[in-house]
């Protein structure tokens, strides 16, 4: 079996070009099996499309796409971001209703009763009902209290079989942590680790 690493930012490539660099990675709970990349194209917020695992050599670096620019585009998306374009702002903007502690930035109030939001917008990941997506910053929890950032899985090549959890910012160095599947109780609200802090941080030593 080969293990593979699926970093967050990871950079990947279509058969033709760039495509963009890991935001996130979709885990099926009930398999502990990632099903699917969250490829997000440089400077591209709410972009990013939904690559299988299966399509997608990590083996490689950068990791490698089975699709062309054109056809990575009509992927189907991994988040619906909640904005819209507003005459005298360049970009798109969340709209929010008036008078809820919202200061209007200079600039038009959208149809006299909403503002803009100036700010980054929210977004709603849209994988699998049966699925989640673990993306960047996401906590990691032990049983007695937060312990780090997500950062990425080790997985089978074969599968997608989640093998490691990675983790950053921890009480423990600066280096990576790899923690095994099997000190992992679950993947809702962020990751949730069956170990305590002193645990960890013997696995760390």
């Amino acid at each position: 079996m080969t293990e593979v690493t699926l970093a967050i930012g990871a950079a990947a490539v279509c058969r033709d070009g760039f495509a963009g660099e890991v935001k996130g990675l979709v885990v099926d709970p009930r398999l502990r099996a990632v099903t699917h990349l969250v490829i997000e194209p440089e400077g591209a917020q709410g972009l990013a499309r939904l690559v299988p695992l299966d399509h997608a050599d990590a083996t490689a670096e950068p990791i490698r796409l089975a699709y062309s620019e054109a056809e990575f585009k009509d992927l189907s998306p991994a988040e619906e971001t909640l904005a819209e374009f507003v005459e005298g702002y360049e970009g798109p903007v969340q709209l929010l209703p008036a008078g809820e502690g919202w200061r209007a930035a200079d600039g038009p109030v959208a149809d006299g009763e909403t503002i803009p939001q100036i700010r980054e917008m929210e977004t709603i990941p849209l994988v699998p009902e049966t699925e989640v997506e673990e993306s960047r910053g996401d906590r990691v929890h032990a049983t007695d209290g937060e312990v780090g950032q997500f950062h990425g899985l080790r997985v089978s090549s074969e599968d997608g079989a989640v093998l490691h959890v990675l983790l950053k910012r921890h009480p423990w160095g600066h280096a990576e942590l790899a923690v095994p599947i099997g000190s992992v109780s679950g993947f809702e609200d962020g990751v949730q680790l069956a170990v305590s802090k002193q645990e960890l941080k013997n696995l760390a030593s």
